[in-house]
């Protein structure tokens, strides 16, 4: 059967080491849940960072099409129907 946690090793340098702690203390949360935390923060943080590329990319293309408004926008959906 397939273990729902896993213990995990991880270094850092103390002073980072002692921040943790600290971060954890005033949080009121062990360590294994602040890095939980932590981790989904991150990934959240990750995702949102590449929407925003994909929207930078997008807003570029269309800049290239001349595609400016909202009406632009229905206009090339609308063209062909």
């Amino acid at each position: 059967m397939k273990r729902g946690r896993v213990p995990l090793t991880v270094s850092v340098p103390s002073e980072l080491a002692a921040k943790f702690e600290q971060f954890a203390k005033a949080e009121a949360k062990n360590k294994s849940q602040l890095f939980r935390e932590m981790v989904s923060l991150y990934e959240q943080r990750r995702k949102e960072e590449e929407f925003l590329a994909l929207q930078r990319y997008g807003a570029g293309q269309a800049r290239k099409k001349r595609v400016l408004t909202e009406a632009d926008v229905e206009a090339l959906v609308f063209q062909n129907r």
